[in-house]
């Protein structure tokens, strides 16, 4: 049941990949998608990730890369109606819980919750744990109640398969690299007279204001976005939510 490495590779040069943080999926990517707000990249597919299997799950991906983990928006499927109670079955097995719901926190607040999930083989109470893991995210968000707005209408969902059993601290889900592919990139090579003297920087340099703003312009620009959560963004909201 493992991810079948000859899936679509990324066009994107080595090293670069989809991998928010919690607090990016929680309260950019949920956050909009709960407020019915666009995204600047569309990365993420809406499926009931609970009605399938989980090694199906990677060609379910928007993405089409070979990164070993995949992003989905979901709904919960309540096993009784208005219960708390989640149905997290497939037709192979089922997704149980682990350990304990651990808070995702945007400027010392908590802005969403985090749930470890294993899925297991066969049927609940005698299933076999296997190496596919989730992480299922949801908003947590004072303003949208207060504006009557759903929070739990979508759960924002990271699946990955670990290499073995046992915890993996520091295990990396990159796609991994492939040489071979890159052999017959046509770079334009710079003549050795050509190129750019190689400067030497002083242990006390420093970068000047217009040399800071000209890298961190984008990084702030991304960061405000991040951090809109104002008044306006809720009634806002909540007039798309009655549309």
């Amino acid at each position: 049941m493992s991810v079948d490495s000859a899936s679509s590779s990324t066009s994107l040069a080595p090293g670069f990949r989809f991998h928010p943080t919690d607090e990016e999926l929680v309260r950019y990517y949920l956050w909009r998608k709960i407020c019915r707000k666009p995204f600047r990249v569309d990365a993420i597919s809406e499926i009931d990730i609970y009605k399938a299997e989980p090694w199906d799950l990677p060609g379910k991906s928007r993405l089409k890369t070979r990164d070993l983990e995949w992003y989905f928006f979901s709904v919960l499927d309540k096993k009784y109606g208005n219960g708390s109670r989640t149905n997290r079955a497939t037709e192979r097995g089922y997704w149980k819980t682990t350990g304990k719901d651990r808070a995702v926190y945007h400027r010392s607040k908590t802005v969403g919750m985090k749930k470890t999930l294993v899925f297991h083989s066969g049927r609940a109470p005698r299933g076999e744990r296997t190496n596919w893991v989730m992480h299922e995210y949801r908003l947590i968000d004072e303003e949208l109640e207060k504006a009557g707005i759903l929070q739990d209408a979508f759960v924002l969902c990271r699946v990955f398969q670990k290499s073995g059993s046992g915890p993996k601290n520091g295990e990396r889900y990159g796609a991994p690299f492939i040489e071979e592919e890159w052999e017959e990139d046509e770079l334009d090579v710079i003549p050795k007279e050509e190129a750019a003297e190689e400067v030497v920087v002083a242990d006390d340099a420093y970068l000047g204001g217009n040399d800071l703003e000209q890298v961190c312009a984008p990084y702030v620009c991304i960061y405000k976005e991040l951090c809109e959560n104002n008044l306006d963004s809720v009634k806002e909201c909540k007039g798309g939510e009655a549309g």
